[in-house]
């Protein structure tokens, strides 16, 4: 970690997102603390933490990045299909303690686990006081999958998603896509890009623009602290007849 500032505890300024790192590409800053106030500064900034479960609280602000507007997200035929069949709920801010701990169980199966313990805490403070969401489904009356992120202003920040069940978490984004898109949310901050998030349409943004996104729409009013979703798949959009 050598170059890379320590954050003060008592302190809850970053660096500017222009001195991250390009190898490993984003890494800003080390330290610090999971509260509240910090965490929404550094959202505001474009800045997400990203550590296992054996290292520093590592901050992270990468160039380029994911980024994907609500109305182009891509359905492919088969989670179209999966769509068509209903035979799922959908819902918002009902079970957040669950989605967090399906993607923590899951970020455990894999190398670098990444949602500890204190991540979790932080994320569900983070819900507790309105800035947290997120989206199940549900079949059976059972959590099959959902998603989770940040919300300030109209920006939207995706943090993870899990699922049990083939296409789960897609149809999660699908239906976080079409609301958010009735909100009035331009964009959703998919943070770094995999095969996964390019095939729901993510696309790379420079830091440039991504930083005129978070300046113009993070102002914005907020929506209220628990969301409930009223649009389906199918459901017209604004000004349809």
């Amino acid at each position: 970690m050598s170059g890379i500032p320590w954050l003060d505890p008592a302190d809850l300024s970053f660096p500017p997102i222009e001195s991250a790192l390009d190898d490993p590409n984003g890494l800003l800053a080390v330290g610090g603390d999971l509260c509240l106030p910090r965490l929404l500064n550094a959202y505001r900034q474009g800045i997400f933490p990203w550590y296992e479960e054996s290292q520093p609280i590592l901050w992270w602000s990468p160039q380029p990045r994911a980024v994907l507007h609500p109305e182009r997200v891509y359905i492919n035929r088969s989670l179209r299909k999966a769509l068509r069949r209903n035979d799922f709920e959908v819902s918002f801010d009902r079970d957040f303690a669950g989605v967090l701990l399906g993607c923590a169980q899951l970020s455990q199966k894999r190398p670098g686990t990444w949602i500890t313990d204190d991540m979790r805490k932080a994320y569900q403070d983070l819900h507790d006081a309105g800035w947290a969401h997120s989206v199940e489904v549900w079949r059976d009356n059972k959590l099959i999958g959902g998603l989770y992120g940040v919300a300030i202003g109209r920006m939207f920040y995706g943090e993870s998603m899990f699922s049990q069940a083939a296409n789960a978490s897609k149809i999660a984004f699908v239906h976080l896509c079409g609301q958010l898109q009735e909100w009035d949310f331009p964009l959703i901050d998919c943070q770094v890009s995999n095969d996964y998030l390019d095939s729901m349409g993510a696309e790379e943004m420079d830091r440039a623009s991504f930083k005129q996104y978070l300046q113009m729409y993070t102002s914005r009013e907020s929506k209220p602290n628990k969301w409930t979703l009223d649009w389906y798949y199918g459901k017209p959009s604004p000004g349809c007849p």
